[in-house]
C-alpha cells in the first residue's frame, strides 16, 4: 500500500516556486511519488493533486475527479499522472466555477478558468498524450497546472467577495 504523504499548507515557499520537470521517468522515486500522490488525493477527498503540493517540486500532478464529500457532483475518471504538462490550446470562453485546494484548507475561491483546453502530458509509462478536456476536468487540470508554476487559486480570485470558508460553501452551494 502507497504510503499518504503530508499536504504542505499556503505560506510553505515550495508552494509558490517553478517546480522543475522530470528528468527520468523510469526512476524508482518518482514511479513511487506518483503512488503515492495517486493515494493522498483519495484519502484527503481531492480531485487533484500537484507534486508540489507534498514537497516535491516537480512538474507532476494527478487529475483523479470522482464524487466525494468536497466535490460531491464532479465527473468519475481513474486518476490520471500528468508528467511535464502543457496547455497548447484553449477556448476563448472563461467561465467562473468554485474551487478548493488540499493546501490551503478552508477557504473556497471563484474562479474564472477556461471552460475549454488542449493539454499534452507524457503519462507514467512515458506516452506522449494530447487531450481536449472540459468544464470541471479542464479546471483541474488548470488548477494543478497552476500549481506548477507556484500560483494558487486564491492568486486567480477577481475580488476577496468571491472567497468563503468551506463550511459556507458546503450549507450555501453544494446544499442548495
Amino acid at each position: 500500500m502507497s504510503e499518504i504523504l503530508e499536504i504542505i499548507q499556503l505560506g510553505n515557499p515550495i508552494l509558490r516556486q517553478q517546480a522543475k520537470p522530470i528528468d527520468n521517468l523510469a526512476d524508482e522515486c518518482i514511479q513511487t511519488l506518483i503512488d503515492e500522490l495517486i493515494a493522498t488525493v483519495a484519502k484527503a477527498n481531492g480531485v487533484g493533486i500537484a507534486a508540489p503540493q507534498v514537497a516535491e517540486s516537480y512538474r507532476l500532478f494527478i487529475v483523479a475527479s470522482r464524487p466525494n464529500p468536497r466535490y460531491p457532483n464532479a465527473p468519475t475518471m481513474e486518476p490520471t499522472a500528468m508528467i511535464d504538462p502543457r496547455i497548447i490550446a484553449h477556448s476563448t470562453d472563461i467561465v467562473k466555477g468554485w474551487e478548493g485546494c488540499l493546501s490551503v484548507p478552508g477557504i473556497r475561491g471563484l474562479v474564472p478558468r477556461y471552460q475549454a483546453i488542449e493539454v499534452e502530458y507524457t503519462s507514467r509509462d512515458g506516452k506522449l498524450h494530447r487531450h481536449e478536456l472540459t468544464d470541471f476536468v479542464a479546471r483541474i487540470f488548470q488548477h494543478e497546472y497552476d500549481h506548477l508554476d507556484g500560483i494558487v487559486f486564491i492568486d486567480r480570485v477577481e475580488s476577496t467577495q468571491e472567497l468563503m470558508t468551506e463550511q459556507e460553501y458546503q450549507q450555501r452551494i453544494v446544499q442548495s
